[in-house]
């Protein structure tokens, strides 16, 4: 049965963080740093010395 109820609108701002606050953390943006220098120096690789 599909489940149709809401999340409690009275609810804290704490329990509805959305994709912005994933985003924010340190961890994440590590991550994403590391694999954008990986494809930008394999573009540039490409670009430049192939």
């Amino acid at each position: 049965m599909l489940d149709t109820t809401q999340s409690d609108p009275t609810a804290p701002p704490e329990d509805r963080r959305g994709c912005l606050f994933a985003l924010s953390q340190p961890p994440l943006m590590i991550f994403l740093a590391v694999i954008g220098c990986l494809l930008l120096m394999a573009s540039l690789h490409d670009l430049l010395l192939l």
